[in-house]
């Protein structure tokens, strides 16, 4: 049995989430366009006949700007000293620039096999992503470079196999064929903000957090937090309008997390400065 921890790291979105849940073959992690929508570390789990791949989503490198981003980056750092493989992911579409080098030289200075995956080749043209390659391979002494796109599963498979090969050999960390380390309550918690995120923007999506506070029969309640009063409104909407579509569009995944129907109760909050309240994150689990 093999079996270990790869840790995916990478600029922010870069599209790490994504693949973190193609590797698995299920969603474990939230995504969306907002930068920094991954906020804690989150183990999704890849299990085969001979193998188990735990793949550990984290949040991408960043300068700490509050009490939240402190605590962000922290996990991330803290993250690369029990891990077996590093999976590196770069934009297939966007320049790969210091920022990705940036995070090259911290994961290449771990001593451990490092996997590049160039990530978002879906229609784009072989030459430009083999220019990206050719960039991609110039971050570090690579164990192997991949061209993939998380979003139609190109490629993913063969990272799969590449990954699992460089673990060794071990326990089942993970039993009973779970797919991934988070609570009921965590999962519950990011699919809220997930479709909270997908309806704001500006300065609303890095306000927003989420605490569930029952999960009951009938009922699910969940806790909507943002800092201003502003937001509030935002997150409301008119008469109601734009939380009642956020708990419209969860319900479904809500409702297959928990095994049944369920009446999703949201509640918007304002918690000012929620984000430098460290107490409220450790709550949180952040």
């Amino acid at each position: 049995m093999k079996s270990g921890f790869v840790a995916v790291a990478g600029r922010p979105n870069v599209g790490k989430s994504t693949l973190v849940n193609a590797l698995c073959g299920e969603k474990v992690a939230i995504t969306s366009r907002v930068p920094a929508t991954t906020r804690r570390r989150i183990f999704g789990v890849a299990n085969g006949p001979d193998y188990q791949l735990a793949v550990v989503d984290l949040p991408g490198f960043q300068r700490p700007l509050d009490t939240l981003t402190e605590r962000m980056q922290k996990t991330v750092d803290e993250s690369f000293d029990d891990v077996d493989v590093v999976l590196l992911v770069v934009d297939a579409r966007e320049h790969i620039g210091s920022g990705d080098r940036f995070v090259a030289r911290r994961v290449f200075s771990l001593g451990k096999p490092v996997v590049i995956a160039v990530n978002k080749i879906d229609r784009l043209k072989h030459g430009h992503v083999a220019s990206q390659m050719q960039a991609a391979s110039r971050l570090g002494d690579f164990h192997a470079l991949h061209p993939v796109s998380a979003k139609t599963k190109e490629g993913v498979g063969e990272l799969r196999e590449d990954l699992v090969s460089l673990l060794p050999e071990g326990p089942v960390y993970f039993p009973g064929g779970e797919t991934t380390g988070l609570t009921l309550e965590e999962r519950v918690a990011e699919v809220i903000r997930e479709k909270a995120l997908h309806l704001t923007r500006e300065e609303v999506p890095h306000a927003v957090t989420v605490e569930v506070d029952e999960i009951a029969e009938k009922v699910v309640r969940a806790f909507i937090y943002v800092e201003t009063e502003s937001q509030k409104g935002i997150l409301v909407g008119k008469r109601g309008a734009m939380v009642r579509e956020i708990g419209t569009r969860a319900r479904p995944e809500v409702e297959a997390l928990v095994g049944h129907p369920v009446y999703l109760e949201l509640l918007v909050k304002v918690r000012p400065k929620w984000r430098r309240d460290p107490k409220l994150l450790e709550r949180l689990g952040l």
